[in-house]
């Protein structure tokens, strides 16, 4: 899978989050409850649309006391939705917040603030594509940093 990054006429921060300890399923809703608490807008972009659909679910049913509000273009009014799940590369919600996981490609990058990039670091493959990935971002100007998970699941920077 090839990773190309678009020359935004601004930088990005793109983060790189490499997991090791803890599957996205516990990962992924932390950091998107932190995005909506800053007031963001999301659109999060899945590797393919099996994934995206089992995410829909799960983004429901992750806590028995909360749930994070979000859709998909199946459900109509993207605009309306603060998180937004694709397997493509729109942005019908007018996030400024992209998230990218599974090999997700990394395209134009314009109009938003901030990226992630989530990947298994289980999956040789899967480090192989985020490198590509960390080298495409950095080709193209923007300002990417690499965060490794640590022993309990928070976060340390690496680079």
């Amino acid at each position: 899978m090839s990773q190309t990054a678009t020359v935004s006429p601004t930088s990005v921060e793109v983060l790189f989050y490499h997991l090791e300890q803890f599957p996205l399923e516990r990962v992924l809703p932390p950091l998107l409850e932190k995005s909506l608490a800053r007031g963001w807008r999301v659109v999060l972009q899945c590797g393919n649309e099996a994934r995206m659909q089992a995410l829909n679910t799960y983004l429901w049913t992750y806590r028995d006391d909360s749930f994070l509000p979000h859709g998909t273009a199946a459900d109509g009014e993207a605009e309306r939705q603060p998180i937004f799940l694709t397997s493509s590369t729109d942005n019908p919600n007018h996030a400024t917040v992209r998230f990218f996981i599974d090999g997700a490609e990394i395209g134009d990058l314009g109009g938003y603030e901030r990226a992630v990039y989530i990947f298994d670091g289980t999956d040789p493959e899967a480090v192989a594509v985020a490198r590509r990935a960390w080298k495409a971002v950095k080709a193209a100007g923007h300002e990417a940093t690499y965060w490794r998970q640590t022993e309990t699941g928070g976060w340390t920077r690496k680079a």
